[in-house]
């Protein structure tokens, strides 16, 4: 079978990719302060990506075709609050503004949503 060049392409930034994302980034080091209060920043993380290549020419006979190629891929990173532990109490502050305009509003809900979906599929699954 031909190797694929686009997919060993994707898979190498993939692995780069990956390597950027750790649970780390998402939830941050702890902050222990002298008063006792732990403060544990947490971000939000949007990734795009997108990729295509051709190959040039006819296939005769085995012959190799020269390829072109490329992917380009982009990370955000916000952070959003901070979980704040103190006397065994947990809680967030955020740090984002509330959404702006009902589009934004919807967008900020849509897991919500999903996860009552899911927990009621998984209810109407079990009876």
């Amino acid at each position: 079978m031909d190797k694929n060049p686009i997919g060993e392409l994707m898979q190498n930034t993939m692995e780069n990719v990956k390597n950027i994302l750790k649970v780390d980034t998402v939830v941050g080091d702890p902050i222990y302060t002298p008063d006792g209060i732990t403060l544990v920043p947490i971000s939000r993380i949007s990734v795009g990506f997108g990729g295509g290549g051709v190959e040039f020419g006819d296939k005769k006979g085995g012959d190799v075709r020269p390829y072109g190629g490329g992917n380009a891929t982009g990370v955000k990173i916000d952070p959003i609050g901070f979980l704040v532990i103190k006397d065994g109490t947990v809680r967030m502050v955020n740090v984002t503004p509330p959404a702006n305009n009902t589009v934004d509003r919807v967008i900020e809900l849509v897991p919500q949503v999903l996860d009552r979906v899911d927990a009621f599929i998984d209810k109407q699954k079990n009876k």
